[in-house]
């Protein structure tokens, strides 16, 4: 149980270093209006995220006994991972940019962190394949899959909330050099994770 505790809160924390649209948007109005705007878009993520981790633990355990499904998994996963580095790898410098908002209520806060994560299909498929890969590759059985994601969903609730509190002094530290350079260091972990996953299933 530890050892699923541990591993989730790293996933948390490993997926809030892909600095994409929740992160900027995070920051931009934390600094224009405040942490608490900041908190609120984070709940917004923390809630989508709680619906796509239940859809992805229970939907992948409800799927039909189908013959090498876990190598078809496998597969999916690793050109997902690679996919996802490669873009992260080529990508250009990213701006940090964006208009300035002035609706300062609850409501619009937590839509905005809710769609920034829900309308990106790539956020569902990376819960899906950490659902997959944790239960053929690492064996958890139920508690410890529901443990793993709960780790994972308040890590990530909480170091973007960190963000938020923080947004002044990332705004100076986080320059879009400083975020091209995590991107492609989180491109290669991609990579390396498939090329991982793909040497368990397919070569071992």
């Amino acid at each position: 149980m530890l050892q699923s505790l541990f591993y989730g809160t790293l996933t948390g924390i490993a997926l809030c270093l892909t600095f994409g649209t929740v992160f900027f948007s995070l920051v931009q109005n934390s600094v224009d209006n405040g942490y608490r705007t900041g908190i609120k878009i984070a709940f917004g993520v923390f809630v989508c995220d709680i619906i796509f981790v239940f859809f992805a633990i229970f939907g992948t355990a409800l799927l039909p006994d189908i013959p090498d499904f876990k190598k078809w998994m496998a597969a999916a996963g690793v050109v997902f991972l690679i996919v996802l580095g490669l873009n992260n790898l080529v990508r250009g410098q990213p701006k940090i940019a964006y208009p300035q908002t002035r609706f300062g209520n609850l409501l619009y806060y937590f839509t905005t962190g809710f769609l920034l994560n829900g309308l990106n299909p790539v956020n569902f498929i990376s819960w899906v394949t950490i659902a997959s890969y944790i239960r053929t590759n690492l064996h958890y059985n139920l508690n410890q899959v529901i443990l793993f994601f709960s780790a994972s969903v308040i890590v990530v609730f909480l170091v973007e909330s960190a963000i938020a509190v923080y947004a002044h002094r990332l705004k100076r530290i986080f320059t879009p050099r400083v975020v091209t350079l995590f991107n492609k260091t989180t491109g290669v972990v991609f990579i390396l994770i498939a090329c991982q996953i793909a040497y368990t299933n397919f070569f071992k």
